[in-house]
């Protein structure tokens, strides 16, 4: 038995260091291509905190663990809220910004109810998945709209009208026609001498470790879902409940240790940033891919306790964002004992 317990350990560690490895050598990568920190920031950072919740999910779709799929969502996007952001301000209060609030904060909302709309019938077809993701790629869309240093201020009704005018198709022909007008034809004609000194710098090892964590992502996704149906028969729980725990707490101890840090270096508006974009992440793109690999069926406890307590959680966020522009050490503790609540609450009446 003890096996088992450690086997699911070892699947945790290496989902999460694995994700840690394949991002940090994609970013550098990136960067040596000539991709700006910003778009590093907004695809790699946004997308990396989802890997090992897209990892497990995808594994357990192919499975046909939808149930483990659900829990780990909705866990992850509670404990990024009432464990993380709790823990965070806690220790140290931070300011938020109105910004992260009308654009990423709505999206967020948008999100989760999209999320709940789709599960009332309890399923997400592939055609709700392919809806989910099509609001990812909007929104990433968006955000690169918004690097746009001469427009200060960018709201949800913004996004919706980015949205329904096709504005998202200028964005990326300007991008791309841009990108490709900075270069001169000399610049052009030294690309392959470019090519070659970036391999010289390290292009061959950053492949490597990209190759070496994704196999490590794999088979610790592989591990983690498999050892969490054990563990779920052995105790005799539904799978959501081990994936509202378990597998949610797992994944997110990464991003809360991170979170601390970043706290106490005085960057506190990145965490709850990281949170909203995450919990984005989670819905509209790892919901979205799982259940195009075989639609997600989705328990009527869901359905009726856990997917509204996310709303609720989502929206609580939203006041806090809102409520004197700060997070303090009250309303952590509050997300907290919340969290704690709603764990206890999860275990005893066995949600699936």
């Amino acid at each position: 038995m003890f096996s088992h317990f450690l086997f699911f350990a070892f699947g945790l560690l290496l989902l999460v260091k694995g994700s840690d490895f394949f991002i940090e050598s994609s970013a550098r990568i990136a960067k040596k291509l000539g991709v700006s920190d910003f778009l590093i920031g907004l695809t790699l950072t946004s997308i990396g905190t989802s890997i090992p919740e897209l990892a497990s999910s995808v594994s357990a779709s192919l499975n046909g663990h939808s149930g483990l799929i659900v829990g780990n969502i909705v866990g992850s996007n509670i404990a990024n809220i009432g464990l993380i952001i709790g823990i965070s301000a806690i220790l140290k209060p931070f300011k938020t910004t109105r910004k992260m609030y009308a654009r990423d904060g709505y999206t967020m909302i948008l999100s989760v109810i999209l999320f709940f709309v789709f599960s009332l019938d309890n399923v997400i077809s592939k055609f709700e998945g392919i809806i989910l993701l099509i609001v990812y790629v909007f929104y990433i869309l968006f955000l690169l709209k918004s690097d746009d240093k001469s427009v200060k201020k960018y709201k949800f009704h913004d996004f919706m009208n980015y949205v329904f005018d096709f504005q998202y198709l200028a964005s990326v022909k300007t991008r791309i026609v841009h990108t490709a007008l900075k270069k001169t034809p000399s610049q052009r004609t030294t690309d392959e001498h470019r090519v070659i000194k970036m391999f010289k710098e390290g292009m061959v090892k950053d492949f490597l470790i990209i190759v070496l964590s994704g196999a490590g992502i794999i088979f610790g996704a592989k591990y983690l879902v498999n050892e969490a149906i054990w563990i779920a028969n052995l105790f005799k729980l539904p799978e959501s409940v081990i994936g509202l725990s378990l597998i949610a707490i797992g994944t997110s101890l990464p991003e809360l240790i991170v979170s601390i840090n970043a706290v106490r270096k005085g960057f506190g508006n990145l965490v709850t940033g990281n949170v909203l974009g995450s919990n984005i992440a989670n819905i509209a793109l790892v919901v979205g891919i799982s259940s195009l690999i075989s639609p997600l069926k989705v328990p009527e406890a869901s359905v009726v306790y856990t997917i509204p307590i996310m709303l609720f959680f989502s929206l609580a966020l939203l006041h806090f964002i809102k409520s004197g522009w700060k997070i303090d050490k009250k309303k952590g503790i509050i997300a907290l004992i919340s969290y704690t609540i709603f764990m206890i609450l999860a275990f005893f009446y066995g949600w699936s």
